[in-house]
């Protein structure tokens, strides 16, 4: 680990901004998307403000994709980024992985690859489930 907290900075920014930069496009794409649909054409129709239309109607809808990306990238949270690890030298699994590929040490390999598998069927899973809180039209039934 980092002995001291000025040694983060850039690998934290590294991949905060990726993240970041991300999420915002996807977003944007969404609202965008969305924002261009008949429904919000009535709702501004019937007089609701743009307020009102932008938060209540465009991004509940703009959100279930962006619910998907968020689920979707719980691997790579768990696992590390491993460009990131390996050129700052941070220990995560990424920089771990890196250096059981150099050294042949395929039980190492093996174990982060199934720890980045459980990730992804977890993360798959808690998209599924977040589907129906953002959206009441889902429903899942026994």
């Amino acid at each position: 680990m980092f002995s001291q907290l000025n040694g983060m900075v850039l690998p934290v920014a590294t991949l905060t901004l990726v993240t970041l930069a991300l999420f915002t496009r996807y977003m944007r794409s969404s609202m965008l998307e969305q924002s261009i649909q008949d429904y919000v054409r009535t709702a501004r129709a019937k007089g609701v403000s743009n307020r009102a239309v932008l938060f209540k109607h465009v991004l509940r809808n703009a959100l279930l994709p962006m619910v998907t990306l968020i689920g979707l990238s719980i691997p790579g949270i768990l696992s590390g980024s491993l460009v990131t690890e390996t050129v700052f030298n941070y220990p995560g699994m990424g920089l771990l992985f890196y250096q059981a590929a150099e050294g042949d040490d395929f039980p190492v390999l093996l174990g982060v690859t199934i720890v980045v598998a459980i990730a992804t069927v977890l993360g798959n899973l808690i998209a599924d489930i977040l589907y129906a809180v953002v959206d009441p039209r889902i429903r899942y039934v026994s």
